[in-house]
This record gives C-alpha cells, sequence and structure tokens, in this order.
C-alpha cells in the first residue's frame, strides 16, 4: 500500500513517520511538503478559493503517483481537505485530526486541545461534535522555538501550557509537530493524551485493509 502524506510543515514528517514505523512499517510511504501552506494561512488569515485550488492540485498530483491513501498532515485546513476527499472519494483521504476527534469523543465529554499554532484553535473545534465540550489552549511561543531547533522550550512550553488542562477528561494534541510531547503531557496532568499520527495511522490501516 502507498500512502501519500502531505505536510504545511517539516516538523510533522517525522512523528507521522515514527508513526507508521511501530504501527504499519509495510506501507509505503511518499511525503509531499508544501511549506507555503501555512505561510500562506498566517498571511491570509482565511481559507480561500485559492488555498482550496491549492490542495486539489496536491491531492491530483498524490493520486497520479499511484497512492491508495492520502493523509494531510496539517492541521489548519479541514475544508480544503475536505474537498480533496469529495474529488478522489472512494480513495481514502484523511484530514489529520479526524481519526484522534473519533477517538478522543469515545473517552469523555471534556476534551483538552492543545496546539502551538493559532489557526488551528479557530479551525479545529467545528470539528468536533457537538456534545464534546472542546477547552483550547495554544501553547504559546512552543512553535517559534521548534523552529529557531530549540526543541526542548518547546517541550517545556507545551507542557505548562497543558497544565491549565487538568480538569479535562481527555487531551488532545492538535498537531503532529507536537505528538511526541504526549508522555511529558500526560505526566504533568495525569490526564489520558491522544496524538494525531498514532490515530490517523490507525483509521488508515483500518480502511485499507478493508479495502485490500
Amino acid at each position: 500500500m502507498r500512502i501519500a502524506l502531505i505536510h504545511a510543515l517539516k516538523h510533522s514528517i517525522a512523528p507521522i513517520e515514527a508513526a507508521f514505523a511501530k504501527a504499519w512499517p509495510e506501507a509505503r510511504l511518499m511525503n509531499l511538503l508544501d511549506d507555503s501552506l501555512s505561510a500562506d494561512l498566517a498571511r491570509d488569515g482565511v481559507l480561500n478559493d485559492a488555498m482550496t485550488e491549492h490542495f486539489l492540485a496536491l491531492g491530483d498530483y498524490a493520486a497520479a503517483t499511484g497512492a491508495n491513501g492520502i493523509l494531510f498532515t496539517c492541521s489548519a485546513f479541514g475544508p480544503c481537505i475536505e474537498a480533496v476527499a469529495r474529488a478522489h472519494a472512494p480513495m481514502p483521504v484523511l484530514k489529520p485530526n479526524e481519526a484522534m476527534i473519533e477517538q478522543a469523543v469515545t473517552m469523555g465529554k471534556r476534551i483538552g486541545l492543545l496546539s502551538t499554532f493559532p489557526p488551528t484553535l479557530a479551525s479545529m473545534p467545528p470539528e468536533f461534535p457537538a456534545s464534546a465540550q472542546v477547552v483550547p489552549k495554544l501553547a504559546e511561543g512552543a512553535l517559534a522555538a521548534l523552529d529557531r531547533g530549540d526543541r526542548a522550550t518547546h517541550d517545556r512550553l507545551i507542557v505548562e501550557a497543558s497544565k491549565d488542562l487538568r480538569d479535562c477528561d481527555v487531551i488532545a494534541l492538535a498537531q503532529f509537530s507536537i505528538a511526541a510531547t504526549a508522555p511529558l503531557v500526560a505526566e504533568a496532568t495525569g490526564r489520558p493524551v491522544v496524538t494525531t499520527p498514532d490515530s490517523a495511522v490507525d483509521k488508515l490501516m483500518r480502511l485499507l485493509k478493508a479495502k485490500a
């Protein structure tokens, strides 16, 4: 099975490759990085038609390489990814968060949503079912630290921010780039933690093995 992974941040590549290596090492991975996506979103502040066209072009390219499934790892682009999923049905095209959200809502009603990228905290809460109570929390300054190559500060800021979510039933880590902090967040909060890469690999595996 060939899986196309489409990224808007270079930091997403290692965590998803690690999740595949652990859960589904037989899958053949193709990485497609377009870091203009996050820059354009930060500049424009909205998902416009041009951004949707950009995503459709990336989806077409991935499908043309022979992909059996596409996983987008960028969490702030839900509607654009839905457009790709419609264009390529019935091929599985997953938003980075959908599998994690499905998992989180089975674990409790009050869900802490921890992110380092502000647009994610705007775009992602509406993806949860109405019955869920989402508590968004930004780890201020953590992404800038990671961009500087300072992972220790990145991780420390995430752990500090997570302490405000101790009254939640479960904590969802909103981005692939912060998945590796799951054990630290679980220890700091005493709460169960779900991550996007592990949930996404699990769902893709179920969908594609069902089709195989």
